[in-house]
């Protein structure tokens, strides 16, 4: 049995990974859905990584699963407990030093939208909406639940530099998204390759597979974590 370790995006709580949550427990596996306080300004990444290890407790056979902005919390709870395996989910990848807030400029997240937009043929950015980016592949009713339960997400991760010096010494893996419209393929692509050097995984989904396509996400977990061994086996 593995203990799932889920770290929310911007702005989420744990119940948009229940559809996901269930996958992995109908598999026998334990899962903790972290609730970050992404919503109290007096929190900053520290305070997010000690709500993540509180979280976890003295569970073992940890799998960090990180979503999104999730990507600058879930290498550091790697660096504080002993973990498995690091799965970045069209996760934002931190470098040494970097401010969260940073991140869209030092990776050219705009000229990128800007770009693919003018190549787009699809029409499927024809809407300056931020649902419709977010949510394009997401059943109505389960985007409706999503949006019954705001969360506010607090400017402060975004202020203070990422602590680490270094990518933590844990097996990665990165799961990219190719239905995205929010975090283009092409672009995250080349922010994966030039932060983490790795080429990463595919799957069709849009940014929020955990809702979009829970059953073939589990699936793809399971497939990292039988690749990897357990610390200490």
């Amino acid at each position: 049995m593995a203990t799932y370790v889920l770290i929310p995006g911007a702005g989420c709580g744990p119940w948009y990974w229940h559809l996901l949550e269930g996958e992995l427990r109908d598999r026998g596996h334990d899962v903790v859905a972290v609730d970050l306080p992404c919503d109290d300004d007096a929190a900053g990444l520290p305070e997010y990584v000690d709500t993540a290890v509180a979280a976890v407790g003295d569970r073992t056979g940890l799998i960090v699963v990180a979503h999104s902005l999730g990507g600058f919390t879930g290498p550091l709870v790697c660096a504080r407990l002993p973990v498995d395996l690091l799965v970045m989910l069209q996760a934002m990848p931190p470098l040494p030093g970097e401010p969260p807030g940073d991140w869209w400029a030092n990776t050219g997240y705009q000229e990128a939208m800007r770009e693919h937009r003018e190549r787009d043929d699809t029409g499927a950015y024809e809407s300056d909406d931020f649902d419709e980016l977010f949510y394009n592949d997401v059943p109505p009713e389960l985007a409706a639940g999503l949006r019954s339960r705001p969360r506010d997400q607090s400017g402060t991760p975004m202020e203070k530099p990422w602590p680490l010096d270094a990518w933590p010494d844990v097996p990665t893996r990165f799961l990219l998204c190719s239905e995205d419209l929010f975090f283009p393929p092409a672009f995250m692509r080349r922010v994966v390759r030039d932060r983490l050097g790795i080429v990463p995984d595919e799957i069709a989904a849009g940014h929020l597979p955990m809702l979009s396509r829970p059953r073939e996400l589990a699936d793809r977990l399971e497939a990292y974590r039988a690749q990897v061994p357990r610390r200490g086996s």
